[in-house]
């Protein structure tokens, strides 16, 4: 579970009526007056993503001083998402989710689309330049109002999507690609010649991890379970190894840098595979609360790995300044326009189908990413 912090307007609770399916624009025929609504994924309370999701009509999103309203092509499912849907951990409505219920109401946080309307201010991006980024300002556990066909975003914390880069693909990216590298620098930079195990390689942080590692000439070995393992060898791992049949904290190898996005390892069962200098870093996971652990979650675990790390050499010093988002997401444009890195996308879905998207994320059966297409 990785923490963040505030985050900028969104959309609030909208006075909304069912919507009736159908996929056509909601913009109006010439001649007629604008249309001001639009199709969205609305949170009516925390609790089962089954339950507390419903695809209504709403009022379209305006932008203010600094902001750009986006025309949403493609939106990313992940656990921040899901953290957000159900309320779990507890602490997390504390930590900027809303106390009672969730504020804003429509779910997201990253995604790709086209510049609708520019606020006042704003002359950096334009009206049709294709975009992508996290709808957020800073840090957060807040939803960002992603799930719709409609956002608005802070135009400064965006990046344009190369030419060679569809919608779909430029959505797989931001929050998983923020993730990946935030958590590979320091004393965890990969250099040339290291060898890497990424844990839980074929999710969205980890596939984005293990391109990023290979492109610093960095040697991988990629662990998950085997129906998951051969589109890995596709990105450039070196090594596969199927956690269901092997003990990789028994490898004969030794790793210069363990990723454990799975959350699964420990520490002391990965000192004998770490070289005298390798580093362990966990990202944070909840598993879906299927752990139990529903007031705190993985924070007191994360806590504790920050301070042992002030006396252990494995664990990387906290970075404390986390990267700007504008910054990280030119970075993974100019990856993107290069080719040096591929999201893949798992699944696509509509945004009336939300619930089947939220199953598939927790079942944990895809490779790469999931996406709702307003």
């Amino acid at each position: 579970m990785r923490a963040r912090g505030r985050s900028s307007r969104g959309l609030c609770w909208p006075h909304a009526a069912p919507w009736s399916t159908g996929h056509g624009s909601t913009d109006s025929p010439p001649g007629s007056q604008p249309m001001t609504m639009m199709r969205a994924v609305v949170q009516t309370a925390y609790g089962d993503p089954q339950r507390v999701l419903e695809l209504r009509e709403v009022e379209r999103p305006t932008a203010s001083h600094g902001e750009v309203v986006v025309r949403v092509h493609a939106t990313s499912v992940h656990a921040d998402v899901w953290h957000v849907v159900t309320g779990l951990p507890y602490v997390l409505r504390w930590m900027g989710a809303g106390a009672k219920r969730p504020t804003p109401a429509i779910p997201g946080i990253d995604f790709a689309g086209e510049v609708h309307a520019t606020g006042p201010g704003v002359r950096e991006i334009g009206v049709g330049d294709r975009v992508f980024g996290e709808s957020h300002r800073g840090l957060q556990w807040k939803n960002g109002a992603t799930f719709a066909e409609f956002a608005t975003v802070p135009a400064s914390i965006l990046a344009k999507i190369p030419v060679n880069v569809d919608f779909a693909t430029a959505a797989a990216v931001p929050t998983a690609g923020y993730i990946a590298l935030a958590n590979l620098r320091g004393e965890a930079t990969v250099q040339p010649g290291h060898h890497v195990l990424i844990n839980g390689a074929a999710g969205g942080v980890g596939t984005i991890a293990l391109q990023l590692v290979k492109a610093q000439g960095a040697a991988v070995t990629a662990v998950d379970r085997a129906d998951k393992l051969p589109p890995l060898r596709q990105l450039g791992a070196d090594h596969l190894i199927d956690y269901q049949r092997e003990d990789v904290t028994r490898s004969a190898s030794r790793f210069d840098l363990i990723f454990d996005v799975a959350s699964t390892l420990r520490l002391a069962d990965c000192r004998r595979i770490l070289s005298e200098r390798g580093r362990f870093v966990v990202i944070g996971h909840d598993h879906y609360g299927s752990q139990g652990r529903r007031l705190l979650g993985s924070i007191p675990s994360m806590m504790g790995l920050m301070l042992r790390s002030l006396f252990d050499r494995h664990l990387p010093k906290p970075i404390l300044d986390m990267p700007p988002k504008a910054e990280v997401m030119r970075e993974l444009a100019a990856r993107l326009a290069d080719g040096s890195l591929t999201p893949l996308v798992h699944a696509k879905y509509p945004l009336s189908r939300v619930h089947e998207a939220m199953r598939a994320l927790q079942s944990g059966d895809g490779v790469g990413k999931i996406l709702l297409v307003p």
